[in-house]
């Protein structure tokens, strides 16, 4: 499988702040991948030096084989980058607006049939004479989108590309992302939202700190999960506050009929719990099991292993 973005031994520094350090990451072409971590993980950063915005103090990446320091122009032509941040020129319409951004890339009238087409895919054909000042933020993130991809891109970043919109925008942009997947191209997607990671992406990347702390499938990181959660309904409100103390260290939340447990799958039993409530005198009127979603997994990496 040909590589999309190949990252290798990259570091970067601000001053006394490590940003990145070794990162060493083959995206491969057509995988739809996820790149999530914490405030400050360096994920802003990669995406950077991918775009040619920063310099890597060390190390080498490559869009599609393509350089992006030795063959920029190459790279860049190959690269959507969909920033998280609403940059809008002002002073031009949308349509105007895709059309200067495809300019940017060399192409003129014969690209404009394109643009008509994103334009109505992101249902923006009703602003498209509409100053860029005056639209809704869901409106100029979808003109972002847009921009991201007068030229055509094989490889698509979005960064954080539902940071703040309502839930039918979201929908609207899922759907749109997956239908880019759909046609063969690459992406690799940047969010807070984890469900939408685990919804959407093949393959995750969690960096922490700078570092590179998991790279595996979707299904993978699920299976690596140590904890699994119960919930347990009981009886009477009172039996809330009757958990044993050997167990209250496994409660998560307790409210009204309801205990959720978070167990270790390795060394806790779901029976081991239940002798306990039982001894306590706590009756159980029913049970629930659930595996570990991706927000688990991630709270696991990225909060309670050491670093």
């Amino acid at each position: 499988m040909t590589t999309a973005i190949g990252i290798s031994g990259v570091n970067k520094r601000y001053g006394a702040t490590q940003a990145l350090q070794e990162i060493d990451l083959d995206i491969q072409r057509g995988e739809f991948f996820g790149l999530l971590g914490p405030n400050g993980a360096g994920k802003s950063t990669l995406i950077n030096i991918i775009a040619g915005l920063t310099r890597a103090d060390t190390g080498k990446v490559t869009v599609l084989g393509h350089d992006v320091v030795d063959d920029y122009r190459k790279a860049r032509k190959c690269l959507g980058i969909v920033p998280q941040e609403l940059v809008f020129d002002a002073f031009f319409t949308v349509r105007e607006v895709l059309r200067i951004q495809a300019g940017y890339f060399g192409l003129g009238r014969e690209n404009h049939g394109w643009i008509e087409e994103i334009m109505h895919t992101l249902k923006l054909s009703d602003k498209a004479e509409t100053n860029m000042r005056a639209l809704s933020g869901g409106m100029k993130r979808r003109v972002l989108i847009a921009q991201a991809l007068v030229h055509k891109p094989d490889v698509v970043v979005l960064d954080e590309p539902t940071a703040g919109v309502d839930v039918e925008l979201r929908k609207l942009l899922w759907a749109f992302i997956r239908g880019l997947h759909q046609e063969g191209r690459t992406i690799v997607l940047t969010t807070h939202y984890l469900e939408e990671a685990e919804t959407l992406c093949d393959r995750i990347a969690i960096l922490n700190h700078g570092r590179l702390v998991a790279l595996d499938s979707k299904q993978g990181l699920l299976n690596s999960a140590i904890c699994r959660k119960i919930l347990v309904s009981v009886t009477t409100v009172q039996a809330v506050s009757k958990v044993p103390a050997e167990i209250k260290n496994k409660v998560k939340t307790m409210a009204d009929h309801y205990i959720e447990f978070e167990i270790n799958k390795d060394t806790d039993s779901i029976v081991g719990v239940l002798d306990c409530l039982r001894k306590a005198g706590i009756d159980v009127a029913d049970l629930q099991t659930t595996r570990a979603d991706l927000e688990d997994v991630f709270m696991e990496i990225t909060y309670r292993k050491p670093q």
